[in-house]
């Protein structure tokens, strides 16, 4: 089936692209970009007029579930999830059970995901087990299709450990993705430390849990040659000072930023209970501002979600006892645009760099290019649209987000990639 796409908005910021197109696609392929007067036979047309198409969104951090947990989510429903969020690609964390710590479970995932019209990568365990005693095979991991090392939802503690990480990680040229937890600092907190915590009564976490280990990696990838230290999910005003001061000496550092770090305080857990739960939390509103200006001046590359599903069972136990995290990928375009753009604090160029062009260049995936000859790997947006999200809607197994109800302006409208396409706006 070959798709034309009428009175369509093309914005590319890589190539400088920021026009009126049609664009004929023919087995996968941009065929003809530019008008297209002709009929052309046994063709799906579209009239995206007030839409945009940008290069397809990527979401480096998602949460799956899979092996293990699927009662949450799975590949099937997770990527369904992803693409009607906008989303042509994620990468998925290896803190399932068990862990993707060798090639069989690699392997396995991948067979899994063939032919979605999402796609569907993955990271590898740091460590055997995510134990944190022993590194995994990480040449082996990346030769099977392994595009970063981490073991995410837990931090990689041990200094030699880290630094093993990191040189073995820099032979294959590929990033090591730190969770940024020192676990003694968070002994057992369960929100941000602060008045919040005080007036509730629970363990808090303080920002030097996060910070600590920042200080202490950037440290150890100054003494690795080729090392690429990536940040998850960056909450704290001192972590992102960190980073700042670290891309003006020019180390290979970058770091991600979710949403719900850069909207919501601890003030939310008060209103929305554990659905305002997450590792790391919410912070105060010093460090939400400071998130905000990092995202600003470009020392946050990445706009992520840590799409992390939970049962509703496991999220109606008390606050001291049910799981951190929250599901984003159908809300991460209206609340990126509705908090960011429409504020002015960055532009929509800056937005499709960050949710697109940025994640692919830190996992050394293709650059996506709109033109002739290239491969369709588009997301559509109506950025205009205002919208209230309703959980009943999603496509995820969960419903864990504090975003029910909220109003919000910019949607997905579709995507199209392997040579598939879902246009629902």
């Amino acid at each position: 089936m070959h798709l034309l796409l009428r009175n369509s908005h093309v914005i590319s910021p890589v190539q400088n692209i920021n026009g009126r197109f049609d664009i004929l696609i023919v087995n996968g392929v941009i065929n003809r970009m530019g008008v297209v007067w002709q009929h052309v036979r046994e063709v799906m047309e579209y009239d995206l007029t007030g839409k945009v198409i940008v290069p397809g969104f990527f979401d480096m951090h998602v949460h799956f579930r899979e092996p293990g947990q699927t009662h949450k989510e799975d590949i099937t429903t997770g990527a369904l999830s992803a693409a009607f969020g906008g989303f042509t690609g994620v990468l998925c964390m290896p803190n399932t059970k068990p862990p993707i710590d060798n090639i069989e479970v690699v392997d396995s995932l991948a067979k899994k995901a063939k032919g979605n019209i999402v796609s569907v990568y993955n990271t590898g365990c740091a460590t055997v087990g995510r134990e944190g005693k022993h590194i995994t095979d990480i040449k082996s991991l990346h030769k099977h299709g392994v595009l970063a090392i981490t073991d995410d939802g837990s931090p990689i503690a041990d200094d030699e450990i880290m630094k093993k990480t990191l040189e073995e990680s820099a032979k294959e040229n590929i990033p090591v993705i730190q969770h940024c937890e020192v676990m003694s600092i968070t002994d057992k907190g369960i929100m941000n430390e602060g008045a919040v915590s005080r007036s509730l009564n629970v363990k808090g976490i303080p920002n030097a849990s996060e910070y600590e280990i920042i200080k202490r990696d950037i440290e150890l990838t100054r003494k690795v040659k080729g090392a690429h230290y990536h940040i998850q999910h960056i909450s704290t005003k001192e972590g992102v000072e960190l980073v700042r001061k670290t891309k003006k000496e020019g180390l290979n550092v970058t770091a991600e930023a979710c949403p719900h770090h850069f909207i919501l305080t601890d003030e939310a857990i008060t209103k929305y209970g554990t659905n305002a739960k997450m590792n790391p939390p919410l912070r105060s509103k010093e460090d939400v501002e400071a998130v905000i200006e990092g995202l600003h001046d470009g020392t946050i590359d990445v706009i992520c979600t840590d799409h992390a599903p939970h049962s509703e069972e496991e999220k109606q136990l008390p606050l001291e006892k049910a799981p951190f995290g929250i599901i984003g990928l159908e809300t991460a375009v209206g609340l990126a645009n509705t908090y960011l753009v429409e504020k002015g604090i960055i532009s929509v160029e800056d937005m499709i760099m960050k949710m697109s062009a940025n994640p692919r260049r830190i996992l050394n995936l293709p650059e996506i290019k709109i033109g002739e000859g290239e491969i369709a790997n588009l997301t559509i947006l109506d950025i205009n649209s205002k919208w209230k999200v309703d959980v009943n809607k999603f496509h995820s197994k969960s419903r864990n987000t504090p975003y029910s109800g909220w109003e919000l302006k910019g949607m997905s409208a579709g995507i199209i990639n392997n040579n598939q396409h879902l246009i629902y706006g």
